[in-house]
C-alpha cells in the first residue's frame, strides 16, 4: 500500500512467424509494458508493421474526423460485437461519410455566402441614408465623384469653388456623395482634406442602398434558418451513428495498435525480442498465456533489475479502491519512483482531514456533498469521478468538524456567553459546555469548540499538528534514504533534523522549568550534535534551511486562519440578511434579504471548495513532501486496451 506495485523485467524471445500470436496474447492480457527498442550495433532492427496498417490508419482518421465534426464524445453505451461492427464497417462508413459530406458542403457554402453578404452590408451601411442608386456613382468622363465621410458642413467651401455641383449628405453618419466637374477635382480634394475627409468604398451593386440592405437582412435570416436546419440534421446523425462511431473507433484503434506493435520490437532475420516490464504477481500468468498461445515455442525470461535501471522501472500504484481517487493528487505533483514510498494513503488521511479542519461547517458540508454526488451521477467521466470522490471524502471530515465546532452556515448551533452577553445558538436549549481552561491565552476549552473564542489555542494546536506532520515526513524520508543510500546517509540527512528538534524541545522545556533547568544544557548539546550531523549529511545547504523548521510549522496555522475567514464571511452575510435589512413585515427588503443570504452563501460555498482545497494541498506539497518525497517515476502503460464499446 505504501509501496508501488512490484515489477519484473522480462524478455520474450521467439520466431518471427509467431510474432503476431504473441502480440495478440500480450494485447489481450493488458499487462506487459513494452520497452521501445532503439537500434544499436547489435545487428537487430526495429520490426515492420504487419497487416493492412495503412488502410486501417486511413479509416481510423476518417472515423475520428467524423466523430470530431459530429461532436461525438466518449460516453457509456451498449457494447457491440466486434464481428458485427467489422461486417458493417465499410457500408456504414461510406453512407455516413456521404451524409456528413453533403451537409458539410451545404453548410460551408451557406456560411461563405453569409460572410459575403455581411461584408457587403458593412460596406453599404454608410450609404443607407442617401437615396441614390449605386449605379449612378460611376461611369462618368466629365464628372468627378467623391463618396466618403467628413466632419462638419462642407457645402459652403464647395460653393465658393464652383456653383456647378450636386451634393447628397447624411447628417447621422456624416456621409457625403459629391458630383463636380472634373476640372475642379484637385481644388475640391484640398478643401475636403481640411474637413478630415475619408473616402469610402462604393459597393459594386445596383439599386438603392437601403433597399439592398433590407434584401440582405432577409437573405441572412433565410441562411441562418437553413444552417439551423443542417445543425439539426447533424444532431440526428450523431444520435443515429454515435454507437457505431464509438465502437468502430475502438475496434480500429485496437487493430492499429497491434499492427504497429513491431515498431517497438527488436527483430533479426528470423527472431523477435520483446523487452519490457510486467507486475511480478502477474508474471506467471503472462508466461502461461504466451506458452499456450504459441504451443511452447515462444519463451519469456525474468531478468534481474540492475541498480542503474531502477529510475526507468515503470510505476503502477498499489492502493485499495477507496484510496485510488487520491492518486490524482499524486499525479498533479509527480508519480513516485519505483524504490520510493507511495504517500497516496497518507494523502487519503491528511488531505481531507486538513480540509475538514479548515471548513468545519455542517451546512457547507451537506451542500457540497450533495453537489458532488449529483455531478458524479450526471457526468459519467473517468476524469470527473475521482475528483468528486475526493470532494465527498473532504465533506465527510467537514461534517465531523462541523459537529465539533457546532457551526451551520456560519451560525453557532449552541448558545455561548461572550463578554458577559449570551449569543443565542440555532438549537434552543443547547448550551456550550465548558470543559477546562486552555494553558494559552486564558481561553476556555468548550464543546462545541467555538473557533472565534479560541484563536490563540487553535493557533498553538495547529502549529503542533504541523510539527507532528513534518516529523512524520522526516521518518518517511529516513526510510526512503535508507533504501537508496543506506542507514548512514539516512541518519545524517534525515535523522539529523529530528535530533535538532529534540535538542530545541529539551532546551525549551528546561528554560520554562517544565523539566529541571540543567536540561537546557543537554538540549544545547543535542542540538549541536544534530547540527554537525546535518552539516555532514547535506553540506552547507542543511544549516541554511534550519529556519524553515519554524516557518513550515507556523504554516499549519492556516488551518485556523483560513477557517476563521470563512466563518467571518458567512457571519457577515447572516448579519446583513437577518439583522440589518430584515423587516418586520414581508416586503421588498425581505426579498432583498433572501437574495443577499442565498448569493452570499453561494459565493462562500465556491470559496469553500477553492480555499480549503488549495491550502490543504499546499501543506502536502510544500511542507510535507519536501521532507521525504522526490517523485518523477515513469507511468506503467501496459500494451493492451480495456474495451468499453465492443466485445469479442
Amino acid at each position: 500500500m505504501l509501496n508501488p506495485r512490484q515489477m519484473s523485467r522480462a524478455l520474450i524471445v521467439g520466431h518471427k512467424d509467431l510474432l503476431e500470436e504473441t502480440i495478440e496474447t500480450l494485447h489481450k492480457m493488458n499487462l506487459f509494458h513494452i520497452e521501445d527498442y532503439v537500434e544499436d550495433d547489435s545487428g537487430l532492427k526495429i520490426g515492420k508493421p504487419f497487416g493492412n496498417v495503412d488502410s486501417i490508419s486511413k479509416t481510423l482518421v476518417k472515423i475520428r474526423s467524423i466523430a470530431s465534426y459530429l461532436g461525438v464524445k466518449n460516453e457509456a453505451t451498449e457494447k457491440q460485437k466486434v464481428s458485427v461492427v467489422s461486417n458493417k464497417l465499410d457500408s456504414m462508413l461510406e453512407e455516413l461519410d456521404k451524409e456528413v459530406s453533403e451537409r458539410t458542403d451545404r453548410k460551408n457554402a451557406l456560411e461563405t455566402r453569409l460572410k459575403e453578404i455581411e461584408s457587403l452590408k458593412k460596406d453599404l451601411l454608410p450609404f443607407v441614408g442617401i437615396p441614390l442608386d449605386l449605379d449612378l456613382y460611376r461611369g462618368y468622363d466629365s464628372l468627378a465623384v467623391f463618396a466618403g465621410v467628413v466632419k462638419g458642413n462642407i457645402e459652403t467651401e464647395i460653393s465658393d469653388i464652383t456653383g456647378s455641383y450636386e451634393l447628397f449628405t447624411d447628417s447621422k453618419s456624416g456621409t457625403i456623395v459629391l458630383f463636380i466637374p472634373i476640372n475642379y477635382k484637385e481644388e475640391i480634394s484640398k478643401a475636403l482634406a481640411e474637413f478630415d475627409y475619408r473616402e469610402l468604398k462604393v459597393p459594386d451593386q445596383k439599386g438603392i442602398p437601403a433597399e439592398i440592405v433590407s434584401m440582405i437582412d432577409a437573405e441572412k435570416a433565410s441562411i441562418i434558418k437553413q444552417i439551423e436546419g443542417i445543425d439539426a440534421d447533424i444532431a440526428k446523425l450523431k444520435d443515429n451513428y454515435k454507437d457505431f462511431i464509438l465502437a468502430s473507433n475502438e475496434m480500429l484503434s485496437i487493430e492499429a495498435a497491434k499492427c504497429e506493435a513491431p515498431l517497438h520490437i527488436a527483430t533479426s532475420e528470423s527472431t523477435f525480442f520483446i523487452e519490457g516490464w510486467v507486475p511480478s504477481d502477474s508474471f506467471k500468468n503472462v508466461e502461461n498465456a504466451i506458452s499456450k498461445a504459441t504451443m511452447n515455442r515462444v519463451f519469456i525470461t525474468e531478468l534481474e533489475i540492475e541498480p542503474k535501471q531502477e529510475p526507468v522501472v515503470p510505476v503502477d500504484y498499489n492502493n485499495p479502491k477507496i484510496v485510488r481517487p487520491f492518486q490524482e493528487i499524486m499525479n498533479l505533483y509527480a508519480r513516485p519512483r519505483y524504490k520510493e514510498l507511495d504517500p497516496t494513503t497518507l494523502i487519503f488521511i491528511t488531505f481531507p482531514l486538513f480540509y475538514g479542519m479548515i471548513l468545519g461547517d455542517i451546512g457547507y458540508a451537506l451542500i457540497l456533498m450533495s453537489l458532488a454526488i449529483v455531478i458524479k451521477k450526471i457526468i459519467k467521466s473517468d476524469a470527473v469521478k475521482p475528483l468528486m470522490d475526493i470532494l465527498i471524502s473532504c465533506q465527510i471530515y467537514t461534517l465531523v468538524f462541523g459537529i465539533l465546532y457546532g457551526e451551520f452556515l456560519g451560525f453557532p448551533l449552541a448558545s455561548v456567553v461572550s463578554h458577559g452577553e449570551v449569543e443565542a445558538g440555532l438549537i434552543p436549549g443547547f448550551n456550550t459546555i465548558e470543559l477546562f481552561a486552555s494553558p494559552f491565552g486564558g481561553e476556555m476549552i468548550t464543546f462545541p469548540i467555538h473557533r472565534t473564542h479560541l484563536v490563540m489555542t487553535m493557533i498553538v494546536f495547529t502549529a503542533l499538528i504541523g510539527v507532528i506532520h513534518i516529523n512524520f515526513g522526516y521518518i518517511l524520508g529516513f526510510i526512503n534514504e535508507n533504501r537508496k543510500h543506506g542507514f548512514s546517509a539516512a541518519l545524517l540527512e534525515k535523522g539529523s533534523w529530528m535530533v535538532i528538534e529534540l535538542g530545541i524541545l529539551l532546551g525549551i522545556l528546561g528554560y520554562f522549568e517544565v523539566l529541571p533547568s540543567p536540561i537546557v544544557y543537554a538540549g544545547v548539546i543535542v542540538f549541536l550534535a544534530g547540527f554537525l550531523m546535518l552539516l555532514k549529511g547535506e553540506g552547507i545547504k542543511g544549516p541554511v534551511e534550519l529556519p524553515s523548521l519554524l516557518s513550515n510549522s507556523l504554516s499549519y496555522t492556516r488551518l485556523i486562519a483560513v477557517g476563521l475567514s470563512s466563518i467571518y464571511i458567512a457571519s457577515t452575510v447572516n448579519m446583513i440578511a437577518f439583522e440589518m435589512i430584515w423587516p418586520e413585515k414581508i416586503g421588498v427588503m425581505t426579498v432583498f434579504a433572501i437574495f443577499i443570504f442565498i448569493f452570499g452563501h453561494a459565493l462562500n460555498t465556491v470559496l469553500s471548495i477553492i480555499a480549503p482545497g488549495l491550502h490543504a494541498l499546499r501543506l502536502q506539497y510544500v511542507e510535507f513532501f519536501n521532507k521525504f518525497y522526490e517523485g518523477g517515476g515513469r507511468k506503467y502503460d501496459p500494451f493492451g486496451y480495456i474495451r468499453k464499446y465492443t466485445e469479442e
